[in-house]
């Protein structure tokens, strides 16, 4: 199955971000980064994520809002709580998810890594479709990928253990990967 037959079963929809850029010549892409959002904290369902990747985040639609400013961040593609997906960067180009990051040595994890942000907090359970989207979607980028394995699947906090702490302990890493075992 290629990404456009991922796309109908999925309801991938695409939207096309202002943030992103080339990755480096010859870049290998080898790594997946799980992350979470909600805007604000704890809220689900509104626009804000989708207004924030693209560039259009109204600042004073809410007061935790202010710290955004100036910000122009980006992945490459948003599972929200209903297990739909949202593409916001085409996988081949660089996503600006990682920030500040190292993983096996290799800094700016953003030039070798495809980005998936979950519509969560770290302290919230998960949606079973989302893990549904998630395995259906990882197993896709692990076949159109082969240098992403298993052992190349981290979340954020694993690649910016000083700055980030998503997808936190809510995220259920036993779950995931036994499912991206079965039947895979």
């Amino acid at each position: 199955m290629g990404l456009n037959q991922l796309q109908a079963q999925l309801e991938l929809e695409q939207r096309a971000s202002p943030h992103w850029n080339r990755r480096p010549q010859d870049c290998d892409i080898s790594l997946l980064v799980i992350h979470c959002i909600s805007l604000p904290a704890g809220q689900f369902g509104n626009s804000y994520i989708d207004d924030l990747f693209m560039g259009i985040l109204d600042l004073a639609a809410d007061q935790s809002f202010a710290d955004l400013a100036g910000v122009r961040v980006s992945a490459h593609c948003v599972i929200f709580r209903d297990g739909s997906i949202r593409q916001y960067v085409p996988f081949q180009y660089r996503a600006w998810h990682a920030g500040v990051s190292e993983f096996a040595g290799r800094q700016n994890c953003n030039d070798f890594s495809i980005g998936i942000e979950l519509e969560g907090t770290e302290y919230q359970a998960y949606t079973d479709v989302q893990y549904q989207s998630l395995v259906l979607l990882t197993r896709q980028l692990m076949q159109d990928f082969p240098a992403i394995t298993l052992d190349r699947i981290v979340g954020h906090q694993q690649i910016a253990p000083e700055r980030k702490t998503d997808p936190g302990p809510s995220f259920d890493w036993n779950r995931f990967q036994s499912a991206l075992k079965e039947n895979g």
